[in-house]
């Protein structure tokens, strides 16, 4: 069998769009607070002038990015790099909620400049809302993991893309157009509205057809979830004109893609899968320009979804190590892909061009059954840990999401989705292959397929 790799045709030229130039109030943290109603990519060339990072090799810098190391280094040493002058080796962690200031004019002159930009406050920290030393630490090195100005962390990956839709929609732009498939809650969020939001639905060549004067926002994944779909970025990037694009970087990681250097604007991390990579954090981060971080900051401080230190701490432990995590895993992933496409008990197997540590495939006989059959494998949903899970996107990730556009989007009653960790591939495969159990003759999977489609 071959693995199935699904990747868009390129998409045509994108039509003229008027945009609205009344784009609301400078301020998102005024409007909220008012009484009446935001492999490898890192091995190129430096920056010899050190005036910013080129990412495409055309010589365009951008502003206010350093030149990157390796992605081994960086990983390693971003958001560290002060600690030897500080005589700790160690990064420290700063539990504090609140800081004492003996100048109160100065923290009014402090806080009036925050609600003017977003501008992370100058001098010692204020409030536990407004930052903390342990999380900028994370939200430095992921910024520069991504090739980005800033980064913006939140208390969960869903705290974050609710932060981008409140951004756009305070300033009017309330439409989205977005890509399926999606990750299921960012679908729920999107369809729902709960956040007020208007989103239509298109595949990639239709995004720019789709576009209107009050799109806020164009998002996609890729590789996605379930399916692992992947999209031609740059194409995406170009369809959006002026609008932003929010890429999901969730599976890929920066390790094995940065969508800014494709023309995202935007980049999101559910940090709990692989950023934190040992199941014990839960996170969220937005990547993106320093304008775009301010707006973030300011919902954020009216919000509240701040990250806590200590997972902030964990996040950036995280890091260190996640290179060396993600080429392993995906060593694994690949190795159990290809024995996965060779087996008679399973239809289609997907696994992205670019690699990965994410494996979806599909069955001939109940997905639950082998579900239920796996001893070393964990069944449980989530991703990007070291150990390997398994689960049945129908059934618990996408579950939210209406059952003809799962379907629609190609997740399949059938589908499994395996996040491979840093076990022997010889060890996973024999529990994949005492869980498969035995092929199903041609009867049962024909009966089984007219249930299905019932």
């Amino acid at each position: 069998m071959e693995i199935h790799r699904i990747q868009y045709d390129r998409i045509g030229h994108i039509s003229n769009v008027t945009r609205d130039p009344a784009l609301g109030p400078r301020s998102v943290f005024r409007l909220l607070t008012m009484d009446s109603g935001s492999f490898d990519a890192y091995d190129v060339p430096a920056d010899p002038q050190g005036t910013g990072h080129d990412p495409d090799g055309t010589g365009r810098r951008v502003p206010g990015v350093p030149a990157p190391r390796a992605i081994a280094t960086e990983a390693v040493h971003a958001g560290r790099d002060d600690l030897a002058r500080q005589g700790v080796h160690a990064p420290p962690i700063d539990l504090s909620t609140t800081y004492p200031s003996y100048d109160s004019r100065g923290e009014a002159a402090r806080i009036d400049a925050f609600a003017a930009d977003g501008a992370e406050p100058e001098g010692p920290p204020v409030y536990g809302r407004l930052g903390n030393p342990t999380v900028a630490r994370f939200e430095t090195a992921l910024a520069r993991l991504e090739g980005t100005e800033s980064a913006v962390a939140f208390a969960t990956g869903m705290a974050a893309l609710s932060a981008v839709l409140l951004v756009r929609n305070a300033m009017g732009l309330r439409h989205v157009v977005a890509v399926r498939p999606l990750y299921g809650c960012s679908d729920h969020l999107l369809t729902a509205g709960l956040l007020g939001s208007e989103v239509t639905w298109v595949d990639p060549a239709g995004i720019a057809d789709a576009l209107r004067p009050d799109t806020g926002l164009v998002m996609v994944e890729s590789p996605a979830n379930p399916t692992l779909a992947e999209l031609d970025l740059r194409a995406v990037a170009h369809a959006c004109g002026s609008v932003p694009l929010l890429a999901d970087n969730t599976f890929a990681t920066p390790v094995l893609q940065r969508p800014v250097e494709q023309g995202a604007r935007l980049v999101l991390h559910s940090a709990t899968k692989y950023l934190g990579g040992h199941g014990d954090v839960m996170g969220g981060v937005v990547a993106c320009d320093e304008e775009f971080a301010g707006r973030l900051r300011q919902v954020r401080f009216a919000t509240g979804g701040v990250l806590h230190p200590l997972a902030g701490y964990l996040l950036l432990r995280g890091l260190s190590t996640l290179p060396v995590r993600v080429r392993a895993a995906s060593s694994n992933a690949a190795e159990l892909a290809g024995r996965l496409a060779a087996d008679p008990r399973v239809t289609r197997v997907h696994y992205p061009r670019i690699g990965g540590a994410m494996v979806a495939f599909e069955v001939a006989g109940d997905p639950h059954d082998v579900i239920a059959g796996v001893r070393l494998i964990t069944p449980a949903v989530s991703l990007g840990s070291v150990d390997t899970l398994i689960q049945h996107p129908a059934s618990i990730s996408h579950r939210i999401v209406d059952a003809n556009d799962r379907r629609g989007a190609g997740v399949s009653d059938r589908l499994l989705r395996l996040s491979v960790g840093l076990e022997d591939s010889e060890d996973l495969w024999a529990d994949l292959d005492r869980a498969l159990g035995t092929a199903p003759g041609p009867g049962r999977v024909l009966r089984e397929a007219a249930v299905a489609n019932r």
